[in-house]
């Protein structure tokens, strides 16, 4: 069995403050360590349910923050960032078996975590696709089933694990903290990497319960911008149209079409 695992750290246990989301602060040690055990746990996971080979994306800002020598040996880290439109499910293909998110988070602008952003947190108000705000899960999610890929696992905030279920209820999900306004509510950072262990375990062990998310016949892309000048630039870009001072719209039917088109935009 082959395993692609995504990996952020807004959706890790513990995690509240940019500043300890970010490379150059000197709170973000501790935290990129449990974003690695976390990532590990769920290595673990999957060998014991008899995967061979893990791929894993390091998923978060520069793409280097999980620690490369405390994985098993049969991982292959994917570090930094390539540009390909798949973002932070690079190198996924129909190669893979399933594919397994680790520390993500609910969509721009929901109460669900005080860090709640899709794609770039500076530049962008929200994304939404057919009028449904969009999380960074939901469109890797998409890419996923566009390859084929099922997803069988993710873990994060609460609201993102609710929204996964929503979107297929097969997937299993450990929610490891909540927000609460600026504040999060955390469970402990060694019951997140048991839970994690366990459950991707168990997702990966119960193939009946395998199945691709069902995508959208048609897109109807919104981006919504912070400053009115990137609206204005990315109106540009064939098929867009810009609907207001901060917000454009971009239609089509197809989610590779998509994906290159927020390349671009993004």
């Amino acid at each position: 069995m082959k395993v692609y695992i995504s990996a952020d750290i807004e959706g890790v246990t513990g995690v509240t403050s940019w500043s300890e989301a970010s490379k150059s602060k000197a709170d973000y040690g501790e935290f990129a360590e449990q974003m690695t055990k976390e990532v590990k746990a769920a290595c673990e996971g999957a060998i014991e349910a008899g995967a061979k080979e893990i791929w894993i994306k390091d998923a978060h800002e520069s793409g280097r923050n999980i620690s490369h020598s405390q994985l098993p040996e049969n991982t292959k880290l994917i570090r930094g960032w390539s540009e390909h439109p798949f973002l932070m499910v690079q190198e996924l293909d129909n190669s893979f078996d399933a594919a397994i998110f680790i520390g993500y988070h609910t969509y721009s602008g929901s109460a669900g975590n005080p860090l709640s952003h899709t794609m770039n947190a500076s530049n962008l108000n929200y994304i939404k696709i057919n009028d449904r705000y969009a999380s960074e899960f939901l469109l890797h999610a998409y890419a996923a089933s566009m390859v084929g890929v099922p997803v069988v696992f993710i873990s994060g905030d609460k609201a993102i694990c609710k929204e996964a279920k929503e979107i297929n209820s097969n997937i299993k999900t450990v929610a490891v903290k909540e927000g609460k306004g600026n504040s999060t509510i955390n469970i402990s950072p060694n019951l997140s990497i048991k839970l994690i262990k366990e459950e991707v375990k168990k997702a990966l062990e119960d193939k009946s319960q395998f199945s691709k998310i069902k995508l959208p016949k048609d897109f109807k892309v919104e981006i919504s911008y912070k400053n009115h000048t990137k609206a204005f630039k990315a109106s540009y870009y064939p098929g867009m149209k810009q609907i207001s001072d901060t917000n454009i719209v971009y239609n089509s039917d197809s989610f590779d079409d998509v994906l290159r088109m927020l390349l671009f935009v993004i």
